[in-house]
């Protein structure tokens, strides 16, 4: 059952509000860039309907667009996983509007259409409801009779010509990139990482670490929002209320990432079973909230991404030195023995960790070889990552 609703945990009480106008002098300048990502493996056991519907509710959030850049690993390696985000960004370009127009707070299509519309509804509301509905309709209609019948691997598609879902190569697609334009939809970008039968891959913690890479080279944004494909956004300011968190002046030294539990619809009145898993988040979870914290549950939160390579909260000034990144007097040495040998990820880790996140550049086609590099199998051999850097290769699932 898809996992609908989050509730960030956190250990403050009370209201928390991040605003931002556009009328304020380079108030949108400032405005973090978040990076989501969405995970997914098996377009069987996880129907792409409901992937997409993850990244609707993802790139409707109420954020500016033009701040924002959606990625959605693909460990399948499959063509109809592709051509679903395809049809996706398509209905995505009308379904953002509506949203936004008529202030929609639940932003996930096949919950929203799963209710009628109200008789105080106004008849301008009602026309563009109907619409909407029956254009999601058709996206669900071609998604399902893609499934049902082979895509066939030409144009675009030809790439996935004699693939296997542990043996093929790197595939990425900039399925939209925003211009900088704040009512357009968000960058979407595909990735599937090569896969050899040889190499160990390590499962959604090696499929973490390439995101990681590839979102660096291409947007490079300070936070990275990790999102397990049957996860839906029910609160379209959720970035909003985490950022308070980790933009607060303690939080800023303090806080590595700020998570939301699951919360599973349509169960049982009571939850008699446990699988809204109570006890563990809401009990456990505030009981160690002064001992370092929650745990990172896998799903649902938003990191800081200099943490994600190493870097304390608190670390800002770099002059002073981190031995664990080689900085002596301001300056990075050995990040290679870290982050790898692409020289322009390393530059972008660079960045990073000094707070200049800022990608050069709007083309993100530009980065396409070097993102495949990273991503490859073989990329991480004699470097930190699974070590230092993101995901601990024997850590849980």
């Amino acid at each position: 059952i898809p996992s609908p609703g989050w509730l960030l945990l956190c250990a403050s009480h009370g209201s928390l509000s991040l605003g931002f106008s556009s009328s304020a002098p380079n108030g949108l300048l400032r405005i973090p860039k978040p990076t989501y990502t969405v995970s997914c493996f098996d377009p069987v056991l996880e129907p792409p309907i409901i992937t997409m519907n993850t990244v609707l509710s993802l790139l409707a959030l109420d954020y500016p667009t033009n701040k924002l850049a959606c990625y959605v690993s693909d460990d399948g390696c499959s063509p109809l996983t592709f051509y679903a985000l395809l049809q996706a960004s398509k209905f995505a370009k009308l379904w953002l509007p509506f949203c936004k127009k008529y202030n929609i707070q639940l932003r996930v299509p096949f919950r929203y259409f799963s209710n009628n519309t109200n008789t105080e509804d106004t008849p301008e509301f009602i026309q563009d409801w109907l619409r909407i509905k029956k254009e999601y309709e058709n996206l669900d209609r071609k998604i399902l009779n893609a499934a049902q019948n082979s895509i066939p691997l030409v144009g675009e598609f030809a790439i996935f010509s004699n693939t296997q879902r542990k043996n093929h190569p790197t595939i990425i697609k900039v399925i939209w990139e925003n211009k900088g334009l704040s009512d357009e939809l968000p960058h979407l970008i595909y990735v599937s990482r090569e896969k050899k039968q040889e190499h160990p891959h390590n499962y959604k913690a090696g499929a973490m670490n390439v995101l990681t890479r590839v979102s660096g080279l291409m947007t490079n944004a300070p936070f990275i929002l990790n999102v397990d494909c049957d996860m839906y956004v029910n609160n379209p300011k959720i970035i909003q209320h985490a950022l308070c968190i980790l933009l607060d002046s303690k939080g800023e030294k303090e806080v590595a990432f700020a998570q939301c539990i699951q919360q599973f619809y349509d169960g049982f009145k009571d939850d008699p079973f446990g699988n809204q898993l109570v006890a563990l988040f809401v009990y456990l979870g505030g009981g160690v909230a002064g001992l370092q914290g929650v745990f990172y549950s896998g799903t649902n939160c938003l990191h800081r991404r200099k943490i994600i390579y190493g870097i304390s909260p608190h670390v800002h000034d770099i002059q002073n030195g981190n031995k664990d990144h080689g900085i002596t007097n301001g300056k990075f040495s050995g990040n290679k023995k870290i982050f790898g040998t692409s020289r322009e990820f390393v530059e972008s880790a660079t960045c990073a960790l000094e707070g200049k996140t800022n990608t050069p550049t709007n083309n993100l086609c530009n980065f396409l070889e070097a993102a495949s590099e990273v991503a490859s199998c073989k990329y991480e051999y004699a470097t930190a990552w699974g070590k230092q850097c993101l995901e601990k290769i024997n850590s849980a699932e």
